[in-house]
């Protein structure tokens, strides 16, 4: 095996998963794999321009002579007959294999590797002994394609912060870098003369992706640069080039999916559409004599399959893999969850001998970027395929229980029974409570199609009882407004979809339990058409006031302390002028993508006001990416009377019976009094019985945002009682929170965390004047803080509705203080 031994550039002997590493228990979920430059976390670049890894085909590439097709398949590299239907399997071990390409000739055959936390490029001989040259750096590498000599290899890495064009001469090792913008590249494809490369740009602020055609100088140096498409977001755009060169065949978006096109790389004036949305197709290759184009497309059951179109247009023609042939013949296991001996659905991650993931035929999988790990969701009992040899099999169901394991082997031809019992720390619904996640969306430029009915495997593994998708834009397109509305089987778990307003400059909101949508979706800064707009989110907040809904603001705080010069400069803009003026029902305390800590300080000056603001969560999962964390990763536990609906839900978290978590529950009284409830001053008995499947540091009691009482959490999975005492102020509020410590299965999030809405002393929204007008001067310095950057962003553009709300918070802050 021989090494392309350039600068950054290292040989891998082996590929091994290594072992999961701790998060930043400091802040917010940022990255799985190494960082690039530009992303303040890699939800969308990681969901968005990573490899996916499914049971079916994908990423079809058809061999020079025409007799074969390599496709990825269940994280391996296979080769397709395509008269035959038959796929043979060409690589195995540990790592997932993608992206297939040929060399010009056929003798070679390079695609991804990953191993869960790097990419690598792998370029394998075709011609016997199976020989392989890693081509690899420090950071993430992508999208190999072949020189038209086959000495070179064009392909994408990030090895110098960003992800840019790079070519890489295989002889001598020598490596060249084509792009330095500070944007993202990908799929890069040389013309048949070597004398360009067409490549995907992709921004990382508001300028729209394109496609671009970058010239070449006789000595290889990038030249002119020409811009052929442009569109914003493009998620899952992908390119191929016909042999000579003249053609070029992209999917690129349209409404809510994305469509196969075609453009005359000569003159780009306008394109053709070749295959439309309703196939959404994927990954496209053109056959070797220009006639096809190759394609995947995902199905309806959350696999995917392979499809052809002429590319003088026509019928698109299904490719049916009739037959998998794998390198040793399978094995089955059969995979039975229970809870108290009866059977129950399940999260599952199963790995091989080698530790390479096994996953089902058909069914949604993802992976978990907070472990590295695959998964998928079992109604109780599931069969999977897995070469002979050890499997591993993990299981848990939502936050209460702790990760069960089995290990077992399994022979060839032969069927293994696993049975994994699974021990809930806390039955949740059996004590009156009831768990929602009230953030996240259903379709949101991945690569499937998802139906609300599909959530249903995810909620029951989740333990998840209420979901509540949010309507979003995509940038201009508006995407799943024909499920506004939606209405389920009464016997389902409960689904009520809501809406995000996404004013990107004034912050994120989301509306819960209204009727009818609010428009426009986005204004503000750096948008088209609604970008001078004089507009408030008040105006969004107060259109679900007027229909008895809710709204709040969503994934608030990314740092550890808010009240700091730059810590201020992070809060959403208008979150502070609407929470003083009364506007402000929720604010989202837990999401992935924000740190709890952080927001839960923001809030608690919120309570000392007075405002009677309730703690909400939400994961903000896309749950059609395959790299994505579980729906309810992030929840709200809501405490109900009777039976339990959307709307006793809703009125529920209005009132604050409620606690909020990625891991930790919480049940806590002062006296009788539980959350969203009212204590007497003065002396009072306090108790918590505190349930978590992961180790939990420690245990606070706030008064009025100060510590009152601090002490530890539990060293291992279980319940424990806490009690003590208190002496009361005449007024304010009292949370309890859990927190700390390391985050693992079930946990998806940073470190654990659990936080009660306040128990309020005397009456609700009383406050005590020390904590008010401390409150009331942190609050007013990250006020300033945003209007300073409401004017920037603005410029010259006029906003006195705007300013005059500003103004208001102001005065109102300044009363506080005062008083």
């Amino acid at each position: 095996m021989r090494s392309v031994t350039a600068a950054g550039i290292a040989l891998l002997a082996t590929f091994l998963v290594l072992p999961t590493v701790a998060p930043d228990a400091s802040a917010q979920w940022t990255n799985r794999y190494p960082k690039v430059d530009g992303y303040g976390h890699h939800v969308y670049l990681e969901g968005f321009e990573l490899p996916i890894l499914t049971s079916g085909p994908m990423d079809p590439a058809p061999s020079p002579d025409g007799e074969h097709v390599a496709i990825a398949a269940r994280g391996w590299i296979w080769l397709l007959d395509p008269k035959s239907g038959v796929a043979t399997q060409l690589t195995t071990g540990p790592g997932v294999d993608s992206r297939p390409t040929w060399s010009p000739d056929g003798s070679r055959l390079a695609f991804v590797r990953d191993d869960a936390e790097d990419t690598d490029l792998i370029v394998r001989s075709m011609t016997g002994g199976a020989e392989e040259t890693v081509v690899s750096t420090d950071a993430i590498d992508l999208d190999p394609h072949f020189g038209p000599d086959g000495t070179s290899l064009y392909y994408v890495s990030a090895d110098s912060g960003s992800i840019d064009l790079w070519r890489a001469d295989l002889s001598s090792g020598t490596r060249t870098r084509l792009t330095a913008g500070g944007q993202l590249a990908r799929t890069p494809v040389p013309t048949p003369d070597g004398s360009a490369v067409l490549f995907l740009e992709k921004t990382t602020g508001t300028a729209p992706d394109e496609i671009v055609h970058l010239a070449l100088n006789e000595d290889g140096t990038p030249g002119e640069r020409t811009v052929l498409a442009t569109e914003h977001i493009a998620s899952q755009a992908d390119l191929t080039l016909a042999p000579d060169g003249r053609t070029l065949a992209y999917t690129w978006p349209h409404e809510d999916g994305f469509e196969l096109r075609l453009l005359a790389t000569d003159g780009p004036t306008s394109s053709v559409r070749l295959v439309g949305e309703e196939d959404r197709p994927l990954a496209p290759a053109f056959s070797a004599d220009g006639t096809h184009v190759w394609f995947a497309v995902p199905t309806e059951n959350e696999s995917t399959a392979l499809r052809r179109v002429p590319t003088a247009g026509g019928p698109v023609e299904d490719i049916t893999v009739r037959a998998w042939q794998w390198q040793q013949e399978p094995g089955t296991v059969r995979i039975r969850t229970r809870i108290d001996g009866e059977t129950a659905p399940a999260r599952l991650s199963v790995t091989d001998e080698s530790g390479h993931p096994v996953v089902p035929d058909a069914g949604m999988i993802r992976f978990d970027g907070s472990t590295g790990r695959v998964f998928y969701y079992s109604p109780g009992v599931m069969e999977v395929k897995v070469p002979p040899g050890e499997v591993r099999v993990s299981s848990v169901q939502g936050l209460r229980t702790p990760e069960a394991s089995a290990t077992g082997t399994v022979e060839s031809g032969e069927t293994a029974e696993m049975v994994i019992d699974l021990s809930p720390v806390w039955k949740a619904s059996e004590a009156g409570w009831a768990s929602a996640d009230h953030h996240f969306h259903l379709n949101y430029g991945g690569p499937y199609t998802l139906s609300p009915s599909d959530l249903h495997a995810d909620m029951r593994g989740e333990a998840l009882d209420i979901a509540s998708p949010l309507l979003a834009n995509l940038h201009d397109r508006f995407l799943d407004q024909g499920l506004w509305g939606y209405e389920d089987d009464p016997d389902a778990p409960i689904i009520e979809f809501g809406q995000e307003i996404r004013s990107h400059f004034l912050g994120h909101l989301k509306l819960l339990g209204t009727d009818d949508l609010f428009w426009p979706w986005v204004w503000g800064p750096y948008y088209q058409v609604y970008g001078e707009d004089d507009r408030t989110n008040a105006e969004a907040l107060e259109h679900a006031h007027q229909q008895g809904a809710l709204g709040g603001y969503v994934h608030p705080v990314v740092v550890r302390d808010a009240f700091t010069d730059r810590g201020a400069r992070t809060v959403p803009i208008e979150l502070v002028a609407d929470a003083v003026l009364g506007h402000v029902d929720l604010i989202e305390v837990g999401c992935m993508w924000t740190d709890e800590i952080g927001t839960a300080g923001l809030w608690h000056r919120l309570l000392s006001l007075g405002l009677s603001t309730r703690a909400s969560a939400g994961s903000d999962v896309m749950n059609n990416y395959y790299r994505t964390m579980a729906v309810g990763a992030t929840r709200v536990y809501v405490r109900h009377d009777g039976s339990v609906s959307y709307d006793t839900h809703l009125k529920g978290l209005r009132e604050g019976r409620s606690f909020v978590t990625n891991g930790p529950m919480l049940d806590v009284q002062i006296n009788d009094a539980r959350p969203g409830e009212v204590v007497d001053p003065g002396p009072a008995d306090w108790s918590l019985d505190l349930h978590s499947a992961v180790p939990v540091d420690s245990v606070t009691v706030f008064v009025n945002g100060n510590a009152a009482w601090t002490g530890t959490g539990l060293d291992e999975a279980g319940s424990r009682r806490i009690d003590g005492q208190l002496d009361l102020p005449d007024g304010g509020w009292v949370t309890v929170r859990a927190h700390g410590g390391e985050s693992r299965w079930p946990m998806m999030d940073s470190y654990p965390f659990a936080e009660t809405n306040p128990i309020w002393i005397g009456a609700i929204g009383s406050t005590d004047p020390d904590a008010r007008q401390a409150a009331a001067r942190d609050l007013l310095q990250v006020l300033n803080a945003s209007e300073e950057r409401l004017h920037r962003g603005y410029g010259d553009t006029p906003t006195p509705t705007l300013t005059r709300h500003f103004e208001q918070a102001r005065e109102a802050l300044n009363r506080h203080i005062r008083e």
